[in-house]
């Protein structure tokens, strides 16, 4: 109900000629649709009973579907063409998959190609070494995924953590891999947690490298610990980001959380609740 003061304020802001109008509901505003989720988030209940967590995360509103390599496998205990079944079951698509660049390479491929996902993201570097040589040498490593990858209608992608961000010889290592690696055969996915806990701006790249970015892990981080948080509770610009979404190439993007406030499926209910809220 209005006080008095409030009223009198209206009224006197109505006379004098001027209209305020909530800032949500300004002409323009964009709501976020076909949210996804890596299933790293729920690395213990995947392997526990993966059917169950998959008709979970649905019902919490999730669309997109990314898997993680454990040691279960690719998904979980479940054969590619079980994954594939399910998720279609349960209104979800297996948009893409971290995987590693190893000995069992053409495996992968032959699952990956299986599962009907688009993407295969290599989820940390293959190999060892924080030096501009090593960076060169993964982004020609990359550079072949990625052709082994297209010639099966996959693409091929690499998630960063936080020590790519590390600067050697006055040069970011991130950079040297975006240097050298081909746009139309790496596609990055961008860890926005880790960027900013690394002390970098995921605008600054989206500017530099406009269109390299087409996967996004909405990961919200307290910068101060490195943890991650609920969405909203952290230091991302979530909604500024978002609005940068085109420049940057974003096609998908995967909520993920390792450490959680309540547990993960309390968490992630929250998080989507931030998403179905958010406008930008």
């Amino acid at each position: 109900m209005q006080t008095r003061k409030q009223f009198l304020k209206s009224a006197s802001l109505i006379s004098a000629g001027v209209v305020l109008l909530p800032y949500p509901k300004l002409a323009g505003m964009k709501k976020l649709t076909n949210a996804g989720i890596q299933l790293y988030s729920f690395k213990d209940d995947m392997a526990r009973n993966p059917q169950k967590t998959l008709e979970m995360i649905a019902r919490m509103g999730f669309k997109q579907i990314e898997s993680a390599k454990s040691q279960l496998g690719h998904y979980y205990g479940l054969s590619a063409a079980e994954m594939k079944k399910h998720c279609i079951e349960n209104g979800l698509t297996l948009r893409s998959g971290h995987v590693q660049v190893d000995d069992k390479w053409k495996d992968t491929l032959n699952e990956a190609e299986k599962s009907g996902q688009e993407f295969l993201v290599c989820s940390s570097m293959p190999t060892n070494g924080q030096t501009i040589f090593n960076y060169q040498k993964v982004a020609e490593e990359f550079n072949k995924a990625g052709r082994d990858c297209r010639k099966r209608g996959i693409k091929f992608g690499y998630h960063n953590h936080d020590y790519e961000f590390d600067t050697v010889d006055g040069k970011v290592l991130y950079d040297v891999l975006l240097d050298n690696t081909d746009p139309d055969l790496v596609h990055m996915e961008i860890d926005l947690g880790w960027v900013i806990a690394s002390g970098k701006d995921p605008l600054l790249y989206f500017k530099q490298y406009p269109g390299r970015f087409p996967l996004w892990h909405l990961k919200d981080m307290n910068i101060a610990e490195k943890h991650s948080v609920e969405l909203g509770e952290g230091q991302l610009d979530i909604k500024g980001l978002f609005r940068m979404a085109e420049l940057a190439g974003m096609k998908y993007f995967f909520v993920e959380q390792e450490e959680f406030a309540h547990n993960p499926a309390e968490s992630m209910k929250q998080n989507m609740l931030y998403l179905n809220n958010l406008d930008y």
